[in-house]
């Protein structure tokens, strides 16, 4: 038996990609476990961070570009 492991490869969030919150320039993404696709801009990451954590099967966060 073998097994394949296949390596995500994380899409860079654009100045296209927009907070679905407020339309402001998105620097996380989550990907929920139920299948769908959220954006949020730093603000509303921070503030939804707790609630995401629990419903995310992955998180890509771009925020270090802030700095």
């Amino acid at each position: 038996m073998s097994t394949t492991t296949t390596a995500v490869q994380e899409t860079p969030l654009t100045a296209a990609d927009r907070c679905d919150r407020c339309g402001s320039k998105a620097y996380l993404r989550v990907t929920l476990a139920s299948g769908g696709e959220l954006l949020f801009c730093a603000h509303h990451a921070k503030e939804h961070a707790e609630a995401l954590a629990k419903v995310a099967a992955r998180i890509q966060d771009e925020t270090h570009l802030l700095s």
